[in-house]
């Protein structure tokens, strides 16, 4: 069993995934625990919503099992293949799956269609408004259920629906067929999986002419231009990330998975210029995409206002998951760097501690008198939305964690996420122990060794600048690092390899073309990024404005504890306003009273108690 990517034996690939169990992260870690509150919580929750609101009861009215009335999204049927995704990648629920496979095989239509609004509600309009319709995009996510269940609960049911429905879409749009594109980008990674699941090179071709349709405006303007859906440049010559920020990473992905599997280093080399590009300008601390609300899309470079960020849950998973390819092509660790940040701040913060409630944009500051009475900005998560795209997304990756955490090569191991658990590669087996992102310490036990010499690469992400690194007690390496640290040697079962990766917490300020938070500054410590709540603002600064609070950059930062096994201790003063008008003459800065010291807590966090402003820029004098 595999995992949801995987470049074939001959393809463009410097390194390789590992079988999807592997790696088995332990429930008492950070990464294991979030798997586990997955599978207690999240599923079952998510199971249940896609009854109330009526998702499988839409399937149902084509069957005529039901004659309620269609719910929810006119693409509400990604939620429930998402959903199937997670069951699959996690190994839970089986006959949910094969009662679902079942009634979709009764639901699809003998040419292979299958999508319940435009089978009942509009079957008049079936492809022809492709810039909205999300018809192939929902092809796109049954594929990806299709081949979880294949490799993850060793259950193909479903991969012979996907599959009528994939030749469909190769009749109607492959070369002989019709000049089009979705205008939501996904199905094109969808169908390079199913390509190296079953080996059937038309879905391969089908993804690639996609590709090379995309940027010549065939979607014309619709409501916010070409850019919205990335149709408004060819990708290979296409200069900067841009539009819907889901589509525009979910295409990168395509475009990689493509790259990969034809060895064409030119469309890699675009797919990673313009993911460079959004790193580069246009991404938050968080690792969040998206800084406008109104077509939940990149703005332009350097426009990221904390308040305002979209940062949809979507588009960080998308992010996630692009990265990984990324880093299965070409092996370098700031694409693991990246999706350490993404998981441990944009996406983790998405979901509450209890597994029932989501974000669905993540804000980076809220203040005082907040509106959180619509779902679009909500002061605290939600139990579900009207468009649920991100509970499911997030069910999936969480499923399949553990399949990100490690790779493979000739030479041996590579790990790159850090979590309690074990790891085996062939013959190769360690087993790790840390509190990792709390504590600076990784613990490699070698379990089985082999014969021969090999090497294990351990990653030091470049936020840290003091690494230690010891076998069997004895110092290998020390100091600054960048990247991977290799260690080949003929090892022996009980060898115990110590990486200690120094976290002191850190001040970070934003490039000061970033005008939203000049004169701010943000707190980590490792891949953490921390922020101010409210609740914990002691009583020395009772009744300061939340935003009139500043942060004394002299002062040392402590550690503490509370509602994580870390929090920061910086020290905040109020700042006295000259005057309440809202312009005034520039005046002298006005005296700043004394200063207390307050908790600063994860930012994945915030809003488990009761609503309030946050921030994580922070004002200094």
């Amino acid at each position: 069993m595999t995992g949801p990517a995987v470049p074939t034996p001959s393809a463009l690939a410097a390194l390789h995934p590992l079988p999807l169990d592997a790696v088995r992260f332990d429930p008492s870690g950070l990464l294991g625990g979030w798997q586990q509150r997955n599978v207690d919580a999240t599923l079952p929750h998510v199971i249940e919503q896609l009854s109330v609101y009526g998702n499988l009861d839409n399937l149902r009215r084509i069957t005529g099992d039901t004659d309620a009335e269609f719910k929810g999204m006119w693409f509400a049927d990604t939620d429930v293949y998402k959903t199937l995704e997670a069951m699959a990648w996690s190994g839970t629920y089986p006959e949910f799956l094969t009662d679902i496979a079942a009634l979709l095989e009764k639901a699809q239509e003998p040419d292979g269609y299958l999508d319940s609004y435009y089978q009942v509600e509009r079957r008049d309009q079936q492809w022809s408004d492709l810039g909205f319709s999300h018809e192939m995009y929902i092809a796109g996510h049954l594929i990806q259920a299709a081949v979880a269940a294949a490799r993850g609960a060793g259950a193909p049911q479903l991969v012979a629906v996907a599959r009528r429905f994939a030749d469909l879409l190769v009749r109607r749009f492959g070369a002989d067929g019709a000049d089009v594109i979705d205008g939501h980008p996904e199905v094109e990674t969808a169908l390079v999986e199913l390509y190296r699941l079953t080996g059937e090179v038309a879905y391969l071709n089908l993804a690639r002419r996609f590709l090379e349709l995309r940027g010549h405006g065939m979607l014309g303007d619709g409501r916010f231009g070409p850019r919205y859906w990335q149709d408004h440049a060819p990708l290979l010559a296409a200069d900067e990330a841009t539009g819907h920020a889901v589509r525009q990473v979910y295409l990168l992905a395509g475009a990689v998975d493509v790259a990969v599997e034809t060895q064409d280093t030119t469309l890699l080399a675009a797919a990673e210029r313009l993911w460079d590009s959004a790193l580069a300008s246009k991404t938050y601390l968080t690792g969040g995409q998206g800084s406008r609300h109104k077509d939940e899309g990149f703005g332009d470079p350097y426009e990221l206002p904390p308040d305002r960020a979209y940062a949809e849950t979507c588009a960080a998973i998308g992010s996630f998951q692009l990265a990984w390819r990324l880093l299965l092509a070409t092996g370098r660790s700031s694409y693991a760097d990246e999706m350490e940040r993404l998981l441990y701040n944009g996406i983790a913060a998405s979901t509450a501690l209890d597994g029932r409630a989501f974000f669905y944009s993540n804000p980076l500051q809220l203040r005082t008198g907040h509106d959180g009475s619509h779902e679009d900005t909500p002061s605290q998560r939600l139990t579900w939305y009207s468009c649920a795209c991100c509970p499911p997304n997030l069910a999936r990756l969480m499923a399949s964690l553990h399949a990100y955490a490690a790779t493979t090569t000739s030479a041996g191991l590579q790990i790159h996420l850090y979590g309690a658990g074990t790891v085996t590669a062939g013959a190769h087996s360690v087993d790790v122990q840390t509190s990792y992102p709390w504590d600076e310490t990784i613990t490699i036990k070698v379990l089985s060794a082999g014969d021969g010499p090999w090497t294990l690469s351990l990653r030091v992400p470049s936020w840290c600048q003091d690494a230690r690194l010891t076998v069997n007690g004895s110092l290998i390496r020390a100091g600054a690092q960048s990247g991977y640290l290799p260690i080949s040697r003929t090892w022996k079962a009980g060898d115990v390899v110590t990486l200690t990766l120094a976290m002191p917490p850190q001040l970070v300020a934003a490039h000061p073309r970033v005008d939203a938070v000049r004169g701010s500054v943000a707190l980590t410590r490792g891949p953490i990024v921390y922020c101010l709540e409210h609740a914990d603002v002691p009583a020395s600064l009772a009744g300061v404005a939340f935003e009139d609070l500043s942060i004394d950059v002299g002062s040392p930062i402590g550690l503490g504890t509370g509602i994580a096994p870390v929090t920061l201790l910086p020290t905040l003063r109020p700042r006295t306003a000259e005057s309440d008008l809202l312009y005034r003459p520039l005046a002298p800065g006005g005296a700043e009273g004394p200063g207390a010291t307050v908790p600063a807590i994860p930012y994945f966090l915030w809003a488990n108690r009761e609503a309030g402003p946050m921030r994580v820029w922070i004002p200094f004098s």
